[in-house]
């Protein structure tokens, strides 16, 4: 049985690791956390590819440290992070509910009216790490469209499954999606 599903960016390889997500399917987790390396080469060929924009938005976790590089190396002072949770310091918040493959239940994003007014009229890129269901990049795009912000594309690393056949997004390589013995399908 396969455990790993080998990705090379630019030259950058990581091996990643499978893990079911049913008795049939498991999938490869990207883990850009903690990775400087693997991180700076993502965000470098994302945006060779990306469209023009004025800010960045990621969803709260994984693909926070690829918006920050991306932000950095984009020249942009400030990057926008989409929460989970709606803390006290975000007031009046957006809000938006949807469901994930890789978390149970349903979940929420949130964004400040801070942020939201930094948005308005300007043209915003979305970014995650894994494009699979596109339920993550509709909270998005759903907050920036109520914050009134443009948006300018939508953008990550990997596209996941049927992800990779669709041509709203950009993204740097195909993932498939696993079978129980660690094969592609």
């Amino acid at each position: 049985m396969k455990k790993t599903y080998n990705i090379n960016i630019a030259g950058v390889s990581r091996d990643l690791t499978l893990y079911p997500v049913s008795d049939k399917i498991s999938i490869a987790a990207l883990i850009l956390l903690g990775d400087v390396e693997f991180t700076e080469v993502c965000a470098r060929e994302l945006l060779k590819v990306s469209p023009e924009f004025d800010y960045i938005i990621t969803p709260e976790a994984k693909s926070i440290s690829l918006a920050h590089e991306m932000a950095k190396q984009a020249g942009c002072g400030t990057y926008f992070v989409a929460r989970k949770h709606k803390k006290v310091y975000l007031e009046n918040a957006l809000e938006y509910n949807y469901e994930s493959i890789t978390t149970k239940g349903r979940q929420s994003l949130y964004l400040g009216q801070a942020d939201a007014e930094l948005m308005k009229d300007k043209k915003i890129l979305l970014i995650d790490d894994v494009i699979s269901t596109g339920e993550s990049l509709n909270a998005l795009r759903a907050l920036v469209e109520k914050a009134g912000g443009i948006i300018a594309g939508c953008a990550a690393v990997l596209a996941e499954g049927d992800a990779a056949k669709r041509n709203d997004i950009i993204f740097l390589k195909p993932l498939p999606l696993f079978n129980a013995s660690g094969y592609p399908i």
